[in-house]
Order: C-alpha cells, then structure tokens, then sequence
C-alpha cells in the first residue's frame, strides 16, 4: 500500500500545488467568491486521484477485493499527503511572495462585517473574533493548522465515498447441491 499511497499522494500533491499557484495569480482579477469556489473546485479535482489510487490498490495488489476499512485507510493516507504539500506549497507562497495577503483578506473581512448593518454590539463582537483570528494567523504552527484543515474535510469526504463504492468482498461461493439418489 505505501507504493501506491505515495506516488497517488504526491501526484495529487502536485496538482493541487499547482492549481493554487495559478488561483492565487488569479485572484485579485477574479475577486474572493469566485476564487474561494475554484479554490474548492481545485480541491477536489485534486483529491479525485482518492478514488483511482484506491483502484489502483484494489485492482493490481488485492487481486479486485478490498475491504471498507482498507480502502478507508488507503484514501485517507492519500488525502494526508495531499494535504501536507497544500501547507507546504501555502507556507512558501504566503512567506516568500505574498506576506500581506492575509492582512488583506482578514482587513475584507473586518469590513464585510462593518458595512453588513448588524447592531453595534454584535458587529464589535464579530470583528474581535477576526482580529483574533489575524493574531493567531501570525503563529507559524496555527498557520499550518488553519491550512492543513482547508482542504482536509475534502479529502475526507472523498475518501468515505470513494471507499465506499470501491469496496468489493470476494466472491461468495455456492455451497454444492446435495446429491440426488435415485433408488
């Protein structure tokens, strides 16, 4: 499993790192609610490869049976290391290229809360939690894990339906029919 879990994990590692390479480039043209849906739409482009690595250890190392739990476990350690190269490639592009981006988004964020119209009170309640968010956000270790948990619950997803339809038990014989006498 750990030949196919690697080389399915880091293909889809790879494809996701790039297409968040060329959203990112994409975003100031495009604006936040477009990028945030091809942001996703990216994710599980990605995270398809779930389901054909699953295949792929099912169909070449399991002679075409695979149980829930093994395929469950297969998926889940592509998602992983899909996940882990998200962080990676998100860590060098915020930290080398963009440092200011996430002032920028969390400054958006703070104003969409102020211009929505809410009462006074909820809206300073709402903005101390953003600010909060920002302040932890500068935390290298919370950053990863704000990351790593952006596209995680897709990859989950993925591999609870992919392992769900790719599960096969072998075959179940017929018991022999109990032979006839005749006297």
């Amino acid at each position: 499993m750990k030949k196919t879990v690697l080389a399915f994990g880091l293909i889809a590692g790879l494809i996701m790192s790039v297409l968040m390479d060329g959203s990112v480039l994409l975003f100031d043209k495009i604006g936040s609610g477009h990028s945030l849906v091809l942001g996703y739409a990216n994710l599980v482009a990605s995270f398809l490869l779930i389901y054909f690595g699953i295949r792929s250890y099912r169909d070449n190392t399991l002679a075409g049976q695979i149980s829930f739990g093994r395929a469950f476990a297969c998926g889940i350690l592509i998602a992983l290391i899909t996940c882990v190269c998200y962080v990676a490639t998100w860590e060098v592009l915020y930290f080398n290229f963009m440092p200011h981006f996430m002032d920028s988004y969390f400054a958006a964020q703070i104003h969409k809360v102020q211009s929505s119209g809410l009462d006074p009170a909820t809206t300073a309640a709402r903005v101390a939690a953003i600010q909060r968010s920002q302040q932890l956000y500068q935390n290298p270790f919370v950053n990863m894990a704000y990351t790593f948990m952006e596209p995680f619950p897709v990859g989950l997803i993925m591999t609870l339906i992919s392992a769900g339809i790719l599960r096969r038990k072998a075959p179940v014989e017929p018991a022999a029919a109990p032979a006839v006498t005749t006297p």
